[in-house]
């Protein structure tokens, strides 16, 4: 028997338990930085090498960290169910708990492209410097999708999400459009949850269960869930 769709939006806070900040943990500020000085369109054209500083050191953070009991409890979720995990994060703590399908809506950390030519990927594990080129001749950045821009993978995902037997939100507080609007597209019978030490505002879902913990709590608590209700 095949088994059920398990989809997953995670966010910001379910990489916060492995030592990574959130933006809304932080009273606005990414690192000390406002948004609009390290992660706009705007930000790269008036000091792009602050920007390349600021998501430098982010790399080294994401290096340094490991995934936690939330990112592992959703991997081993792959013994019982087709799971998709859909992140808003630039992380790659999903992947080395060992989930193997994972779809990045804001980009990856550890990939640089051309800032002309999007289709120009590169990975990149060490800093990305002022002067590295693309093939086509110009400045690599960051393969991040800042704000102000807009997110190549949202259709894949909507079509993810249409699918669902079954889906579950942790650590996001589901205010970052258009990924946000993502549990607008889940089927509207199917079993959902929210899991997030600071529940958002969910009105416009309906069968839906909150677990008002943090990431790894909520993550075990779903594994149990499941497991007794046999979905």
């Amino acid at each position: 028997m095949a088994k059920k769709k398990l989809v997953v939006l995670s966010g910001a806070g379910i990489s916060a338990e492995s030592g990574l900040k959130t933006f809304r943990d932080s009273d606005g500020l990414w690192e000390g930085y406002p948004v609009t000085e390290v992660a706009t369109p705007g930000a790269w054209k008036k000091n792009p090498q602050l920007v390349l500083d600021f998501y430098n050191m982010r790399r080294q953070n994401v290096l340094e960290a490991r995934p936690n009991n939330a990112h592992l409890g959703l991997a081993e979720l792959e013994k019982d169910f087709d799971v998709h995990i859909i992140t808003q994060n630039i992380d790659d703590l999903h992947e080395r708990a060992g989930s193997s399908r994972v779809m990045h809506l804001h980009g990856e950390i550890f990939k640089m492209r051309s800032e002309r030519t999007a289709a120009l990927v590169y990975e990149i594990t060490t800093d990305i410097q002022w002067g590295d080129l693309a093939e086509d001749g110009h400045q690599l950045r960051p393969h991040i999708v800042w704000f102000e821009e807009p997110v190549p993978m949202i259709e894949s995902a909507i079509s993810v999400v249409q699918e669902a037997d079954i889906f579950v939100v942790v650590g996001t507080s589901l205010v970052v459009y258009p990924a946000a609007g993502l549990v607008n597209y889940a089927p509207p019978f199917i079993p959902k949850f929210i899991i997030d030490k600071r529940i958002p505002y969910t009105a416009s879902l309906h069968h839906i269960c909150a677990i008002e913990k943090p990431a790894s709590e909520g993550v075990s608590d779903l594994k149990l869930i499941l497991q007794k209700s046999h979905l």
